[in-house]
């Protein structure tokens, strides 16, 4: 197949997503696949520029990235680099390279990639792309939507509250310690564990910094853990455990800067409970082809659900591909299987 990897975009999360991108090309290739990886946001070359062979050498018109910083990525100054400088969200020739695509593999993590906008634009554009749809995509971006929608169907969460900037100078909190964080955000990009009143200030300037809107919600001191779920059914659980600190992005992409154990080394009911908790959030947000699902589990085996990525990490070491391999799934089957599953969604 000819094989669009869509890439980048504008999130803080833009470096991470090159990463996926990159990873995802090379073992689609592995298995005979013409896979271009594609910058959504900068596109390829200028508007007037020929594409009829773009995939012929798809590996040498792919975008070519570095490893990922251990600092989020400067938004201003990448919108400032493009070379057409237009606010457009879809860079030069995107949406005509998708259309030549038998299927967009989404590599895009957070932002307006992980919001149900590119998702909605590809099914007016008749381009057939992986993951979920546009409306669910849009309501598991949001973690406050995310967490009424899942404890309505009987998934504990914890305690929080939504804050908007210009509600800002009213805004009182007394449950700590808790924890303050972009409501559409991702990567732990803007996050703060808050102890004191007097802390809270500094937490919401950098959770305001990414975005309008901000989580205020109860600090679970636990364990803190995810599951994969592929078409409704639950994958092995895996256990992260920072080394230093909490799981933020410097300890997501930093090497052995935390320590990842899957299966989860729980209790059998807890690991069922877990389990039973990850699909059933996903058949409430109206998820239908693959999702991670994020836990903590404090020290009387509470469990709590913080979240839903929808486009979740896919390197070899990410969580979800680490949750495949224990099913015998390696990268480059769960590759492909995530298209075989998606393209289900068009027949």
């Amino acid at each position: 197949m000819d094989i669009v990897v869509l890439a980048g975009g504008l999130s803080s999360e833009r470096d991470v997503s090159f990463k996926s991108g990159t990873m995802v090309a090379k073992a689609l290739r592995n298995r005979g696949h013409r896979a271009l990886v594609l910058d959504v946001f900068m596109g390829y070359k200028d508007a007037e520029c020929d594409i009829t062979d773009i995939f012929e050498n798809s590996e040498a018109n792919s975008v070519k990235v570095a490893d990922i910083p251990t600092e989020a990525p400067d938004i201003e100054a990448i919108k400032a680099s493009r070379p057409d400088q237009s606010p457009s969200f879809f860079g030069p020739n995107v949406i005509k390279i998708c259309q030549k695509a038998d299927v967009v593999f989404m590599a895009l993590h957070g932002g307006e990639g992980e919001s149900g906008k590119v998702q909605a634009a590809f099914d007016l554009f008749g381009i057939k792309y992986t993951g979920n749809d546009y409306v669910s995509s849009a309501i598991a971006m949001d973690k406050q939507m995310t967490k009424n929608v899942i404890e309505k169907a009987g998934v504990p969460v914890p305690y929080g509250v939504t804050l908007k900037k210009e509600n800002r100078k009213k805004f009182k909190f007394d449950k700590y310690p808790c924890i303050v964080k972009p409501n559409c955000g991702g990567s732990s990009i803007g996050v703060t564990i808050v102890n004191t009143p007097d802390e809270l200030d500094g937490a919401l300037d950098a959770a305001f910094k990414w975005e309008n809107e901000v989580v205020i919600e109860q600090f679970i001191k636990g364990r803190e853990f995810s599951d994969g779920v592929i078409e409704g059914k639950a994958l092995p659980i895996i256990e992260i455990a920072p080394k230093q600190g909490f799981y933020d992005y410097k300890n997501k992409y930093a090497a052995g800067s935390a320590v990842e154990t899957c299966p989860a080394e729980i209790s059998t009911k807890a690991t069922t409970k877990m389990q039973k908790f990850a699909e059933t959030a996903f058949k409430a947000l109206g998820l239908t082809t693959y999702a991670r699902i994020d836990f903590m589990m404090d020290e009387h085996e509470n469990i709590y659900c913080l979240e839903a990525n929808t486009l979740p990490g896919m390197t070899p070491t990410s969580l979800l591909p680490q949750e495949a391999a224990v099913v015998g799934m390696n990268f480059e089957d769960l590759c492909e299987h995530l298209i075989k599953v998606s393209l289900m969604k068009y027949a």
